[in-house]
């Protein structure tokens, strides 16, 4: 058989004297670093189909949440996420999730969400 002429020793060099536990270690931060630039492009951009998607996952039917989605895009807050705006609504009054939805959907209280997502950055 013939040897496979690679330059496996020489790039394994930094990790020979590593144990498991340290191996392990630099592995989750190699894959932090492979992976943040994906988590950096989903915390900046968003589209409706997705904040749809979210929507229909919580519960609130295509109709509902297209309403939903595109009441959160006129008042510029989709960026904010509409899952999260609408737990935000509910956890801020009170409401239940569906609830809180369905007055979105309809334009209400949308002023005092901006509020408090725009101003307090939460």
């Amino acid at each position: 058989m013939k040897e496979r002429k690679d330059d496996f020793k020489k790039r394994r060099e930094h990790l020979k004297d590593m144990s498991d536990a340290e191996l392990k270690k630099y592995f989750f931060e190699l894959a932090d670093k492979m992976v943040d630039p994906l988590v950096d492009l989903g915390h900046k951009y968003t589209s409706k189909s997705i904040e749809r998607s979210v929507l229909l996952r919580m519960g609130f039917s295509s109709i509902e949440s297209k309403a939903i989605v595109d009441k959160l895009a006129e008042s510029n807050l989709l960026s904010k996420g509409a899952g999260h705006c609408v737990y935000r609504l509910a956890r801020d009054k009170g409401l239940e999730i569906r609830d809180a939805g369905m007055l979105l959907s309809e334009g209400k209280h949308i002023d005092e969400l901006k509020e408090a997502l725009v101003h307090n950055e939460t």
